[in-house]
């Protein structure tokens, strides 16, 4: 195993020694699931299927891992539709040939639409009784929600690197570093807007809708955060579109957890953010086999040219007023 290449030894022998370790018995089967950071698997057991997910080596502490499973055994004690980590000896990580890991109980559903007010208004209510719990406490084993982290030290590593085509590397500079500039006047309009628990990643890909509801399959990228980064990935459309959605959205929310309309100003700032980090994960995890196979558009001077024009679009979204509610 290395760094640059962290899964090299995770070979199926070891992926089912790894869940029979903890007492999980294995009918053989091993079906990998769509996942980069992490690798996650759907193992056959005598009794059915359990999921696997392999912590990527060297990105989270023990302690920041245990963070993010107490934090998913806190919802579902107060009835908050998540899959948790399953106990082994009263363990919820466990480690095995150089690996960490956790099992779950392996849940289906289908990507939510939220085509309709109902099913908003639900996603709504879903979020906001996370966020009541989230508000608790704060972790603190796990990052901030940050400028720095999303947007400076990917674009940093980006102009160190020859990622960026030669042609394309003042303009790259030029329109990264007025969008910082204007997304730190932004969070400072906003000054106060309290940072909560939060899921941090919450797109539709991490959630499974049933005739029961939503749920969310996996916390990994919980953070300390403001509560709009859980609701925006969720907005779509036009801007006249959007604004319907968030207020759907927040006509759920707002029953279970209050909601800072300051926030509302972060919206295109936070994709902003996404954006530039994004580009940057994938330059940092490229020796990873698994990138270049699942984006290989990344390497052509197309994607880099198409790239900054859409943060050049960005940058006349940030000067629109905040959506209405």
């Amino acid at each position: 195993m290395s760094d640059e290449t962290p899964y090299a030894d995770l070979s199926p022998d070891l992926i089912l020694d790894a869940i029979e370790s903890v007492g999980v018995v294995t009918s053989g089967s091993i079906l990998a699931l769509n996942s980069y950071e992490n690798r996650v698997y759907q193992i056959g057991t005598e009794t059915g299927f359990v999921v696997a997910k392999f912590y990527r080596p060297g990105r989270w502490s023990d302690e920041a891992i245990l963070e993010e499973h107490a934090f998913s055994h806190e919802l579902v004690a107060q009835e908050i539709p998540v899959i948790p980590p399953l106990e082994f000896a009263g363990a919820t990580l466990n480690a095995h040939g150089g690996y960490r890991f956790a099992v779950f109980e392996r849940r289906g559903g289908r990507w939510p639409e939220l085509g309709t007010s109902d099913e908003r208004q639900w996603m709504g209510r879903f979020l906001g009784r996370i966020h009541a719990v989230g508000a608790v406490q704060e972790f603190d084993h796990r990052p901030e929600l940050s400028i720095e982290r999303m947007g400076d030290d990917p674009v940093e590593q980006l102009l160190d690197s020859d990622w960026i085509p030669a042609h394309l590397v003042s303009a790259y500079e030029a329109i990264t570093d007025d969008l910082l500039a204007v997304i730190r006047r932004r969070f400072d309009e906003v000054a106060g807007v309290e940072s909560i628990r939060i899921h941090g990643d919450c797109h539709p890909g991490n959630v499974l809708w049933t005739d029961d509801g939503p749920h969310f399959v996996d916390l990994d990228d919980c953070v300390n955060g403001p509560a709009i980064q859980d609701l925006w990935l969720f907005l779509s459309g036009s801007r006249e579109e959007m604004a319907i959605q968030i207020a759907d959205l927040l006509d759920g929310y707002r029953q279970f957890m209050s909601f800072d309309a300051r926030e509302l100003h972060l919206v295109e700032p936070l994709r902003t953010l996404r954006m530039l980090h994004y580009a940057g994960w994938i330059a940092r995890r490229w020796t990873d086999p698994a990138f270049p196979r699942a984006f290989p558009w990344f390497a052509e001077n197309r994607y880099w040219e198409e790239h900054v024009l859409s943060l050049r679009e960005q940058r006349a979204l940030l000067d629109e007023p905040a959506l209405p509610v």
